[in-house]
């Protein structure tokens, strides 16, 4: 009971800290790049693809490989030790080591192994793409938490000024001073700045829910962000980020790009592999052998040549005996497993030649398809070519409307608060209907939430444009750069 109390503690404990503890963009990225199941995947398909490099690197080399087998023979078969037809039984083994060396294909093996390591490369840069983009839409999603954050703030402001004027104008009908129309209408203003809070809070909680979905968080997990002053984030000033030098800097730094170039040269060269499977290749190959059968269990030894009767020859009535030399051995040794592996023992060594002279036209038809694919290719990578450069000019336009708007929107601000303490000072003197200072108010309210979405707005715009010409993520004034 103490030990499940204690585990309880600990994890009430780990819990609290955890809500408290609120976490910063860089925190954010970092974990991100750790647990996101996209890089995961992205990694497993750089080592899967590595591993493949490998193993067409290896496949240069020469080929051995050792066979080993034993078994019985049943009914009618060969015997292996005297090549002759037998009904026994017999008890084999067989022992083989063979060597395959492919001398010249054309470089087909090397051109191979080329493709093999740029599809690595091109896959290692795959994965710095899904880290930069997790990077890129974890910074995202971060803004827009923070955005509605502020939105609950300026509520906040906007419901506690409603409530002062609630408590004002209810004082002032109670004693006759006010219709009980204006009483009403700003019950109703308070209700519409609850409901506006109550929005933004909603808003807020599911832009974190977004922002731990992309950290593979639990989304029961108790989640918090720092809040950086949206006025403290660094940003380039505009004129360092001219679209045409921004363009040249993502050619050479964005992974997309490498990943294109690396992608066409694998298939370039794996068309040069495919074409060497048209032309014949030669190749060596030896091997060593030896075997064992239990049918020849003796071995002759000593030989002598002894006149063995042969038959009988009848000459004038007399039988006599024939006789011939016959050389037979003198004794018998027992012919053992390892004396027969060596009496077997043999060995071939050659040189082969493979001619491919019809196939179905597979060959040539394969090599057309891997000069297609390069083609395709090609014409795909010039297409993301231009879409990128598309991509930064239309950004960069989005950075100065984003810019002008967030210039006009803070103008707007400024108005709206003039406007808004006059009418305070004529309300509280009694020169200003209720009603009238409401309107004032909401359109403080809006040219607030209008600036803060403008200035977020325009701040995300100038990140894609640094993050475009490689300058990473930066939201604070450190060196939290990604």
């Amino acid at each position: 009971m103490k030990k499940a109390l204690a585990i309880l503690t600990v994890c009430f404990y780990t819990l609290t800290v955890a809500a408290q503890e609120k976490w910063d963009l860089r925190r954010c990225v970092e974990y991100a790049l750790e647990n996101n199941i996209s890089i995961k995947q992205a990694d497993i398909q750089a080592r899967f693809d590595k591993l493949t490099h490998d193993q067409s690197v290896l496949a240069q080399y020469p080929s051995l490989s050792s066979q080993h087998s034993t078994g019985f023979q049943f009914g009618r078969s060969i015997d292996p030790t005297s090549n002759q037809f037998t009904n026994n039984q017999i008890f084999f083994a067989n022992h083989s080591v063979d060597l395959g060396w492919d001398l010249f294909n054309w470089f087909r093996k090397r051109n191979t192994a080329e493709s093999n390591k740029y599809l690595a490369q091109a896959s290692e840069a795959r994965l710095e793409k899904a880290r930069n983009d997790i990077a890129l839409n974890v910074a995202n999603a971060y803004l827009a938490a923070l955005l509605n954050k502020e939105q609950v703030n300026i509520s906040k402001v906007q419901l506690s000024q409603s409530r002062e004027q609630l408590e004002l104008i209810n004082k002032q009908v109670k004693a006759g001073a006010l219709p009980e129309l204006n009483l009403a209408e700003a019950e109703t203003q308070y209700a519409t700045d609850s409901s506006n809070l109550i929005t933004a809070q909603t808003n807020y909680t599911l832009s974190l829910l977004q922002l731990k979905a992309l950290l593979n968080l639990d989304a029961a997990m108790p989640f918090d962000i720092a809040e950086p002053p949206v006025d403290a984030i660094p940003v380039e000033p505009l004129s360092e980020l001219d679209p045409e030098v921004v363009y040249q800097s993502a050619l050479e730094n964005l992974p997309q790009q490498k990943a294109n170039e690396l992608t066409l040269k694998a298939l370039e060269k794996n068309a040069q592999a495919a074409k060497a499977a048209m032309y014949p290749s030669l190749m060596l190959f030896g091997g060593l052998n030896a075997r064992y059968a239990n049918a020849q269990k003796l071995l002759p030894q000593g030989l002598e040549v002894v006149n063995t009767p042969i038959g009988t020859v009848e000459v004038n009535g007399v039988a006599y005996t024939v006789t011939a030399p016959i050389t037979q051995p003198t004794s018998y040794e027992r012919n053992t497993y390892f004396r027969q592996l060596k009496n077997n023992f043999n060995q071939n060594i050659g040189i082969g030649v493979s001619i491919p002279i019809f196939n179905g036209g597979m060959a040539r038809i394969n090599w057309q398809k891997a000069k297609l694919n390069v083609e395709n290719q090609s014409l795909q990578k010039e297409q993301e070519t231009q879409t990128l450069k598309q991509d930064i000019y239309q950004a960069h336009t989005n950075a100065v409307a984003a810019i002008e708007k967030f210039n006009a929107s803070r103008t707007a601000v400024q108005a709206a608060q003039k406007a808004y303490d006059y009418a305070r000072k004529r309300f509280e003197v009694g020169l200003l209907q209720p009603i009238d200072l409401i309107t004032t108010q909401n359109n403080l309210y809006r040219a607030k939430i209008n600036m803060v979405s403008a200035q977020y707005d325009y701040v995300f715009k100038m990140k894609l444009l640094e993050f475009y010409k490689g300058k990473g993520l930066k939201l604070e004034s450190d060196t939290s750069n990604f």
